[in-house]
C-alpha cells in the first residue's frame, strides 16, 4: 500500500464504481442535451471575492468552508464551492448574452470543494452536474429545468425521491419578510453567531438544523404570506406548468437552500433513504446574481444534482444500472507469433468501433483466460503456432462455450455477426 492517502473528506473514483458514476453523469447530462443545453466548462479555482459576493457572506460555504489561497503574485483564489456563480462569470466574460437567443442555455459537470465536516453523503471534494439558463425571466424555464432533473432521475431508475418547492420573493416583497423575521428571530434565544447571521441573511436562520433553533422556529413569520401578486403569479405558473406534465411535487414554505443568490422559485430533491444528508440536488432562481458579480441584469434559473448523492440513491433504492460491459472482445496469443497477429487484429477491432483488450504480460493460458472472464468480454479470441500455420483463430463464446475457427482475414466480420 502507498505511504499516501486521499485526503480525509475526499476519495478515488476506480473501477467498477467509477462506470456507476459515468452513467450517471451521462444519463442527467443527456436530458439537458437534449433539451438545447450546450456545455461549458470553468476552472477550478476562481477570485475569492466571486463566490464571497455572487454565494454570499452570510453563507456556511464562505464564511467556513471555502479552500482558499494566495498565490504568488497576490492573487486570492478560492477552489470553487458550487458552479452556478462561475458559469455565470464565464457566460458574462464570453459576452454570451450579447449574441442574441437568450436565455442562454449551459451545463456542466466537475469536482467541487468545501471544508465540511466529513460524513456519508457529504464529503470535502463531491461531484455534480448543472445547468443553467441565462437571460431570461419565464416560469416556463423554471419548469423545465425541475421537469428534466425529474425525467434525468427517472431515466435512472429512482423512484423514493421527492421534490420540495417554494418561492423566496423578489426584490419588491422579500425585504418586507425579512424586517418581519428579523424582529420575530431577535425575540428569540438564539446565539451570537445565529443572531449575527440573522442581521445579514434572516432566511439563512431557516436554514438552520439545529433542534433547538427548529423548535423556536415553528411561529415564525412565513414568506408565503407576503409575496407581492407578481411573485404569486408567477410560483403558480410554475406550479401549474410542472402539475400538467405530471411532475409530483411538495410545497416547502420553510426552503430556503444554502446559498444567498436565490429568488422567487427554489426547489430541491430529497431521498428519505440517505439519512440526514438528504438532498440530492437542488436549485432556483437567481435574477439579481449578476448584477452582485457586476454585470447586467440578466434573469436566470439553475440546478446542480449531485452525482455522489445520485449514487447513493441508487444504492439505498437497491437500484442497479445496466452497464455495458468496458469490453466486447479478449485476445488471448500463445506465442511470439501470435502476440503480433492478435494484436494486430485487437487493433482492427477498435478501429472498428468494437471494445477489445488483449491479454498483457505472457501469462499463458490459463492465466490469459482468467483475465478474459475478469473483462466481462463477450467473445475471446485464441490463437497459437498451429492456429495460425492454418490461417485461422479460435472464436469463442464466453457465454454458451461455443468455439470455432475463424480464418484471419474473416475475424472482423465474424465478431460482428456473432455480437449482433
Amino acid at each position: 500500500m502507498s505511504t499516501f492517502q486521499a485526503p480525509k473528506g475526499t476519495y478515488d473514483l476506480i473501477p467498477p464504481r467509477s462506470a456507476v458514476f459515468l452513467a450517471v453523469r451521462d444519463t442527467i447530462s443527456g436530458q439537458v442535451r437534449n433539451a438545447g443545453y450546450g456545455y461549458v466548462e470553468t476552472p477550478g479555482f476562481e477570485d475569492v471575492n466571486l463566490f464571497a459576493r455572487g454565494v454570499g457572506e452570510s453563507t456556511d460555504i464562505v464564511t467556513k468552508e471555502m479552500y482558499t489561497l494566495t498565490t504568488k503574485g497576490g492573487d486570492q483564489l478560492a477552489l470553487r464551492p458550487e458552479g452556478t456563480a462561475s458559469v455565470l462569470r464565464a457566460a458574462l466574460q464570453a459576452n454570451l448574452h450579447k449574441q442574441g437567443n437568450l436565455p442562454v442555455k449551459l451545463w456542466y459537470s466537475g469536482s467541487y470543494y468545501r471544508y465540511e465536516r466529513a460524513q456519508a453523503g457529504r464529503y470535502r471534494h463531491f461531484s455534480q452536474v448543472g445547468a443553467e439558463a441565462i437571460g431570461a425571466e419565464d416560469p416556463a424555464l423554471d419548469a423545465e429545468l425541475i421537469i428534466l432533473a425529474d425525467q434525468a432521475y427517472r431515466a435512472l431508475g429512482l423512484r423514493q425521491y421527492r421534490i420540495l418547492l417554494n418561492s423566496l420573493g423578489d426584490k419588491e416583497c422579500r425585504p418586507v419578510y425579512r424586517e418581519a423575521l428579523q424582529t420575530f428571530l431577535r425575540g428569540l434565544d438564539l446565539d451570537e453567531e445565529t443572531l449575527r447571521r440573522a442581521e445579514i441573511n434572516p432566511l439563512r436562520v431557516l436554514d438552520d438544523k439545529r433542534a433547538d433553533v427548529q423548535k423556536q422556529l415553528v411561529d415564525a413569520p412565513l414568506l408565503r404570506d407576503y409575496l407581492c401578486d407578481a411573485c404569486k403569479a408567477y410560483h403558480e405558473q410554475v406550479r401549474e406548468l410542472i402539475t400538467a406534465a405530471g411532475v409530483v411535487f411538495e410545497d416547502d414554505l420553510k426552503l430556503v437552500r444554502g446559498l444567498d443568490y436565490y429568488t422567487r422559485t427554489t426547489f430541491e430533491f430529497v431521498h428519505d433513504g440517505l439519512g440526514s444528508q438528504s438532498a440530492v440536488g437542488g436549485g432556483g432562481r437567481y435574477d439579481g446574481l449578476s448584477e452582485m458579480i457586476g454585470g447586467p441584469a440578466l434573469p436566470s434559473v439553475g440546478w446542480a444534482l449531485g452525482v455522489d448523492r445520485t449514487v447513493l440513491a441508487l444504492e439505498a433504492e437497491g437500484v442497479t444500472l445496466d452497464l455495458p460491459a468496458p469490453t466486447s472482445v479478449f485476445a488471448v496469443a500463445l506465442g511470439e507469433e501470435a502476440r503480433r497477429v492478435l494484436f494486430g487484429k485487437v487493433t482492427e477491432l477498435r478501429r472498428a468501433g468494437i471494445a477489445s483488450d488483449f491479454s498483457f504480460g505472457g501469462k499463458g493460458l490459463k492465466g490469459s483466460m482468467k483475465d478474459a472472464n475478469r473483462s466481462g468480454a463477450r467473445l475471446t479470441l485464441v490463437a497459437g503456432e498451429r492456429d495460425l500455420a492454418e490461417g485461422v483463430v479460435q472464436l469463442k463464446d464466453m457465454e454458451s462455450g461455443e468455439q470455432r475457427a475463424v480464418a484471419l482475414d474473416e475475424v472482423l466480420d465474424a465478431v460482428r455477426a456473432q455480437l449482433a
